[in-house]
């Protein structure tokens, strides 16, 4: 971030002005905070659910070729979901992947963030 230098002095309107978006700021910030290490949680539980079902699919002795023959889906794109090079899969890509594995995928709703 560039730091910007001022050769004149605020005005006393402006300075009462900045110090109103900084408190602001100061006071909606533990929110966003908070917000985002929840979004990273449910990051954490994808990357655990695709653990898991790599996991599944080596159990079961399948390769990602034999994957794709199973899902349709190509081996790279396989190959990146479980790697988490693919941050973010449709639910049917988890849905045919489970199905291929001999597995159920089980979705649950949850309070995003607790009341203000």
């Amino acid at each position: 971030m560039k730091r910007i230098v001022r050769n004149e002095k605020l005005t006393s309107e402006e300075s009462a002005k900045l110090n109103i978006i900084r408190n602001r700021v100061a006071n909606e910030l533990p929110s966003l905070i908070e917000r985002h290490q929840q979004r990273m949680s449910s990051q954490n539980h994808l990357q655990e659910l695709m653990i898991e079902l790599k996991s599944a699919r080596e159990a079961k002795g399948l390769s990602l070729s034999d994957l794709t023959e199973l899902t349709g889906m190509d081996q790279s794109a396989l190959s990146k979901l479980e790697t988490g090079q693919r941050p973010n899969p449709t639910m049917e890509t988890l849905l045919r992947y489970a199905d291929a594995v001999g597995k159920r995928l089980v979705v649950s709703l949850a309070d995003a963030y607790p009341a203000s």
